[in-house]
């Protein structure tokens, strides 16, 4: 399967809103480097690119029927239509479930049990504390309470705890 693949899938996807096709994109590129950073095996890293292409694939439909974007509706809504692109472009039953569990779980911080979803948390709040214009402190906190690769902790303190100093 290609990557580029789903990428243009979720640029289609999110038609006429370039702000959430470039936090795709940026927290796919964050993805890969942890997962590099981690030595993340090759199996697992194909499945961290893909959930990190396609973890806010709810919010539309969340806005839609919530009138929300709040991380339980995109934890909802976004397993299904996940699984509806992934299992159309030919990814593997078993493959298609790990990624639409990510997306069903990627803002449940208290359930991190494995490194795939550690990664694709971690790349997320990269993205999403500059987006989101997250005050020093609140980063702080977050590196304390969620952060636990080196290569997420060595991304985060280099991008932004120069700051607080």
């Amino acid at each position: 399967m290609n990557t580029n693949t789903v990428l243009l899938e979720m640029i289609e996807y999110n038609a006429a809103d370039p702000k959430r096709v470039q936090h795709l994109i940026k927290v796919h590129s964050f993805a890969e480097l942890l997962c590099e950073l981690e030595n993340v095996d090759p199996q697992t890293r194909d499945i961290v690119s893909i959930a990190a292409l396609v973890h806010d694939i709810g919010i539309r439909l969340s806005e839609r029927k919530y009138g929300s974007s709040a991380g339980r509706y995109q934890e909802l809504e976004g397993p299904p239509e996940a699984e509806s692109l992934l299992s159309r472009l030919g990814y593997p039953a078993s493959f298609v479930e790990r990624v639409c569990w990510l997306v069903g779980h990627h803002h449940s911080y208290g359930s991190i049990l494995e490194l795939d979803h550690q990664i694709l948390v971690e790349a997320d709040f990269l993205v999403n504390a500059y987006e989101d214009e997250m005050d020093p402190s609140a980063i702080a906190t977050v590196r304390e309470k969620i952060f636990r690769t080196n290569g997420g902790i060595r991304l985060l303190d280099t991008m932004y705890l120069p700051l607080a100093e």
